[in-house]
């Protein structure tokens, strides 16, 4: 029978503690293991056959030695970028393809196991083009968007557009020196486009005349909701201070709910943080607000929302469900 829940993350994950703790509230047996560590602090092997169909085989660290056969659920979370600063580039770029395919596969292939979520499935739901195409299929309302490299195409839709917004799909490359910068939501101009757009991709969206932002949160079937305002109304509350925000429990419409736990079956995902602009509505005086969806983050943060202890309640429960005594 599986016996252990295994946290794959970076060391300085302080969100993946909060469900460890829960975890262990519940005695259950937790092992962590970042990827990026194989070599001497991370020996592995795995056997399989014709005669033994499943992989069988352990993890050994300093403080840990696993049977890959006791896993039973696995929280995928953000494991370290492959490393291998001891070897020169190509040596590096060989050893990380390997790593990635070898170790990295085998974490993804565990035999009867539940993953929160999966990272094939986290990658196939990150693409920004996937996700509000699923959306809009799911009815739910999306701005009018253009993907495009094409200067005339981008131009045509600010124009019929404005006020049109600019946003990256993944952010700016980690830096050299570890530190990954940002590159925030911006208001652009047909004055602002140049032929340099064609160098590669772009994303523009109509801008939501939005009142506030709401983060729903989705693990499992469970619904945690908070209105987010900030101070100056900025157009990306992610740009300032956080410890500025102003959060409110919000109430999700049943429709939108229904939408989200199918957002997340389509893409065989557990967990998922939905960001919604939120537009204030009056209808025939009857006030009411219009939820935009803005994207889906599979992976997203969640240690810092005021709920963030009953998130990480929920968590546990998902990952044990089924199989833990």
């Amino acid at each position: 029978m599986p016996q252990i829940v295994l946290v794959i993350t970076s060391a300085e994950d302080v969100t993946a503690n909060l469900v460890i703790e829960a975890l262990n509230e519940r005695q259950a047996y937790v092992a962590r293991v970042d990827p990026a560590d194989v070599g001497p602090e991370l020996m592995f092997s795995a056997y399989i056959s014709s005669h033994r169909p499943e992989w069988i085989g352990r993890l050994r660290s300093p403080s840990r030695d696993i049977a890959l056969e006791d896993v039973g659920a696995v929280y995928y979370r953000r494991p370290s970028p492959w490393r291998f600063e001891s070897l020169e580039k190509s040596a590096r770029d060989f050893a990380v393809t390997e790593a990635r395919h070898g170790l990295g596969g085998l974490l993804a292939s565990l035999p009867n196991c539940r993953y929160v979520n999966h990272p094939a499935n986290i990658g196939r739901a990150d693409f920004k083009v996937a996700q509000l195409q699923v959306a809009t299929r799911l009815g739910l309302r999306v701005p009018a968007t253009v993907v495009s490299n094409d200067l005339d195409a981008i131009r045509k839709f600010v124009v019929d557009h404005e006020p049109v917004i600019y946003k990256s799909f993944r952010g700016a490359p980690r830096a050299t020196d570890g530190h990954v910068a940002a590159i925030w939501t911006q208001r652009i101009t047909p004055q602002d486009l140049d032929d340099s757009l064609s160098i590669t991709a772009h994303l523009f969206q109509e801008e939501v005349r939005k009142t506030a932002d709401a983060r729903v949160t989705v693990i499992g079937r469970t619904v945690f909701a908070s209105r987010i305002t900030t101070p100056d109304g900025a157009l990306d509350w992610r740009s300032g201070d956080w410890g500025e925000l102003v959060h409110d429990q919000i109430y999700v419409p049943e429709p939108i709910k229904k939408a989200l736990r199918a957002y997340l079956d389509h893409f065989g995902l557990v967990f998922g943080c939905f960001d919604f602009a939120l537009e204030a509505s009056d209808n025939g005086g009857q006030k009411s607000e219009i939820w935009t969806f803005i994207e889906c983050n599979p992976n997203g943060q969640w240690g810092w929302l005021p709920d963030s202890n009953a998130m990480a309640d929920a968590f546990a429960d998902v990952l044990l469900e089924g199989w833990w005594p």
